[in-house]
């Protein structure tokens, strides 16, 4: 399956039997990263969260409360 990263535009291609491109198949909202860019928005989300200013925004589901 051929996807395209959200942010760069960067064609990859992954496995039909992946679980993210069967993901990306049957729920159209989810949409896929590239390693590359999720390891620069991970890393800049970690030094974030370092800093002490990074608040997590959680609904009040009650699911959320298990997360």
């Amino acid at each position: 399956m051929r996807v395209k990263c959200v942010m760069c535009d960067e064609i990859g291609k992954l496995s039909d039997e992946d679980p993210l491109a069967k993901k990306l198949r049957n729920r159209p909202i989810h949409t896929y990263m590239c390693p590359s860019c999720r390891d620069r928005i991970g890393e800049l989300t970690r030094l974030r969260i370092e800093t002490g200013n990074f608040v997590f925004r959680r609904s009040s589901h009650p699911a959320e409360n298990e997360f």
